[in-house]
């Protein structure tokens, strides 16, 4: 008799596809979490989700970046924009708006998935990334994240970042880290989309 431990990963999505486990890290203490293998033409999609992770100290921003050469070098030129909304436990703020600071414009440096994170026992970040055909040859690759997370102000924060990596090489890993410190907990699953 299936399972739901058995069958969770391999659930048919409403359009049809799957999606299937590739790999699964968990963080302890690490300075960042790379994905150097299994992103290829085996997918056109490849989906990133990230629970409960938390940095060793509060303030801190959750990063990104992408390679085109197996991980030795994360630093793709990208263009992306950002905003997000806020909500505070005592009601205030509560706001959504665009962060022109938090866009990268033909940058390589590292894209901010989620700014603020708090490191109280209870804060935390979850939240998912998407990567569309990366090995593919032609065209840039776009993605999109949203993260969900506990902010060191004690806010209810939801990041959006959408945007794409300005080459038409192969994209084949991927690294998530905090600035400046550690993932204390957490983990961070690939799928692979068929």
């Amino acid at each position: 008799m299936a399972t739901y431990k058995s069958i969770r990963y391999n659930t048919p999505l409403s359009n049809g596809s799957s999606q299937v486990l590739l790999q699964k890290i968990t963080a302890s203490s690490d300075s960042t979490i790379s994905f150097t293998s299994g992103i290829d033409s085996t997918y056109k999609e490849y989906l990133f989700i990230y629970v409960n992770l938390h940095p060793s100290a509060d303030n801190k921003t959750f990063l990104f970046n992408v390679s085109a050469d197996g991980g030795s070098n994360y630093n793709v030129t990208k263009t992306t924009t950002h905003f997000r909304a806020i909500h505070g436990e005592g009601g205030s703020p509560a706001t959504v708006n665009y962060n022109t600071s938090d866009d990268i414009a033909q940058g390589t440096g590292f894209q901010n998935l989620y700014g603020g994170s708090g490191a109280d026992n209870d804060q935390a970040i979850c939240g998912e990334f998407h990567l569309f055909n990366p090995s593919d040859t032609t065209f840039v690759k776009h993605f999109y994240g949203v993260s969900q997370g506990a902010h060191s102000d004690n806010y209810s924060i939801n990041n959006f970042v959408n945007g794409y990596a300005n080459t038409t090489s192969a994209i084949n890993a991927i690294q998530f880290k905090f600035a400046s410190d550690n993932i204390d907990t957490g983990t961070i699953s690939m799928y692979g989309i068929n």
